[in-house]
């Protein structure tokens, strides 16, 4: 059985920083991504930041670019998202998801992270709040 925690949410300050983990047990072992995303208050889940396996593959949505890094540990299943320079507009609940699929993961990456809020993404977390106040 999969299963994703996400922590390191909270309430911070604007210009502050928050350090997102997501733990992952029961995926299978292989290449697959992982990514980020959020979800505000009467918005669409939106992907801000996928990884590919080896890490060569990177995908940053424009607003975070240059204040977010994604990265990930794979001997410890874990994926992180360090969040500098934190805006109010980043309020939101934070989600991990993974994706176990036959596509390459700088594929998925590449052209999976934005589309339809994750839709090729088939393992998530239960999300962690950031609330970044002004």
């Amino acid at each position: 059985q999969v299963q994703m925690v996400e922590s390191g949410g909270g309430l911070v300050q604007t210009g502050g920083s928050l350090k997102l983990s997501c733990i992952a047990s029961g995926l299978p072992r292989g290449d697959f991504a992982m990514g980020w995303f959020r979800q505000a208050p009467g918005k669409e889940r939106e992907g801000i930041s996928c990884i590919s396996w080896t890490e060569d593959t990177t995908y940053y949505h424009d607003s975070v670019k240059g204040r977010f890094t994604i990265s990930r540990d794979n001997a410890k299943n874990t994926l992180y998202l360090q969040m500098d320079n934190l805006k109010p507009d980043d309020t939101a609940m934070y989600y991990c998801g993974a994706a176990v699929s036959p596509r390459p993961s700088p594929v998925v990456v590449t052209y999976g992270c934005t589309v339809g809020g994750g839709r090729d993404f088939n393992y998530w977390g239960q999300g962690t709040q950031v609330t970044v106040s002004s």
